[in-house]
């Protein structure tokens, strides 16, 4: 389900918009919809309402990447990575520590809200 919001936004936003949908043929809206989700995920988790405070608490990787981290931290290991998976590790490995700090700063806000006991 989607909703129809109109928007005015500055010229310079709009044309830096255009010339990406324009290099990568895809529609102006497309383009400021894939903005906004990205800069929605990464909302202070102070502003986040109670459940998703929690929610984000309790996240973790999926099972099919934390198998593929392991995997591709093995293959590290033996010295048998391809620059793609080195790639790909990188990623992960990125995409994990975001994970980890969003998560700290969820528990941090869930305490000071009184949603869970301070860890002791």
């Amino acid at each position: 389900m989607s909703e129809t919001v109109t928007l005015e936004v500055p010229d310079t936003l709009a044309a830096r918009a255009r010339a990406v949908a324009a290099q990568t043929n895809r529609p102006l809206e497309a383009v400021l919809i894939e903005w906004l989700a990205r800069v929605a995920a990464d909302v202070p988790v102070e502003d986040l309402p109670d459940t998703d405070v929690l929610a984000l608490r309790d996240m973790q990787m999926s099972d099919e990447e934390q198998v593929e981290l392991s995997t591709l931290l093995a293959r590290q290991r033996e010295g048998a990575l391809s620059d793609n998976e080195g790639d790909r590790l990188d990623a992960l490995m990125r995409n994990y520590r975001q994970g980890m700090v969003r998560k700290a700063w969820a528990l941090k806000v869930a305490v000071a809200r009184g949603l869970q006991p301070p860890l002791s």
